[in-house]
């Protein structure tokens, strides 16, 4: 294992209860559980679930919990070691070869790939760091397997090997959380090096409370409203289901226009807010009694 000090664990899972809640991210007994061990073990959290549940929003979240920047890897088919790890600047290596024109290449090899020329992508400027910081890796699951390869050792080791400049070990352990909407299997070895967190859509309950605190101003029994009616828009077999983030679009916008209570018609006319495929809508004008389920 390496070296690098292990980030400061929270006081119990209460603390980081509420110190998530303090940044605004509302969380499970099982979410808090799961950041507390991976802080106090220095373990990666892979956090899989579908797209919109907070998985993202959870990376922001602990990183604000523990004062610290979030380094963000957005991944996407065809990222690769150049866009993750490093690369060298090759326009200013090129630069100085031409200023030392006639000098020996070993001498002006080892002038060229120093630390000067080295652009760091988020992996390595996670290991670098001089202060500790959260590391997300994002959508794990839209890269190629070899991505994967280039995380096991920094997932391992928390280090990572520059042919030209040696084996980089971090100044101190990055917290990591690596999200996936499951769209491809992730590989065991991968796995293995994770605690694994799988967030669902909320609680009723708990989406009404998101739903509150980030429109305070909402009318509790239409937060309710909101929230039955987007769980039984989840219930069918949509494209797209509406997401957390939606959920709380979706009340915001019943205050902007000053819906007191929704109503049918108030529904057909904003549910593109919520549902984003024409098929979608379609499905749902269908699908669902109004008059039934605004009722409760």
């Amino acid at each position: 294992m390496s070296n690098a000090p292990i980030a400061p664990a929270f006081d119990s899972v209460e603390a980081v209860s509420g110190a998530l809640q303090r940044t605004g991210y509302l969380p499970s007994e099982e979410i808090s559980t799961t950041v507390y061990l991976a802080a106090a073990l220095g373990r990666p959290i892979l956090v899989e679930g579908p797209a919109g549940v907070g998985k993202t929003a959870l990376a922001s979240a602990v990183a604000g919990a523990l004062d610290r920047r979030l380094v963000r890897l957005q991944c996407y088919e065809g990222v690769d070691e150049a866009r993750a790890l490093y690369e060298w600047n090759h326009a200013k290596q090129l630069l100085r070869i031409t200023a030392e024109q006639g000098a020996e290449w070993d001498e002006l090899r080892s002038d060229i790939f120093g630390e000067e020329f080295l652009l760091a992508r988020p992996l390595l400027t996670a290991v670098r760091s001089e202060a500790p910081v959260v590391l997300l890796v994002d959508e794990i699951d839209k890269a190629d397997e070899e991505m994967e390869g280039l995380l096991l050792e920094l997932l391992s080791e928390f280090q990572v090997t520059i042919p030209e400049l040696g084996t980089l070990r971090a100044r101190h352990r990055p917290l990591v959380l690596l999200t996936s909407n499951a769209t491809r299997e992730l590989s065991e070895a991968l796995r293995r090096r994770c605690l694994f967190l799988h967030i669902d859509y909320p609680s009723a309950e708990l989406e009404q409370r998101i739903v509150q605190s980030h429109v305070p101003e909402l009318p509790d029994a239409l937060a309710a409203s909101v929230v039955r009616l987007v769980g039984a828009l989840r219930d069918l077999e949509l494209r797209k289901a509406p997401s957390v983030a939606e959920t709380v679009d979706w009340a915001g916008t019943l205050l902007s226009l000053g819906t007191a209570e929704l109503d049918p018609e108030t529904v057909r006319r904003t549910l593109g807010v919520v549902l984003k495929h024409t098929g979608d809508i379609e499905l749902a004008h269908r699908k669902l009694d109004l008059d039934r389920e605004l009722a409760g």
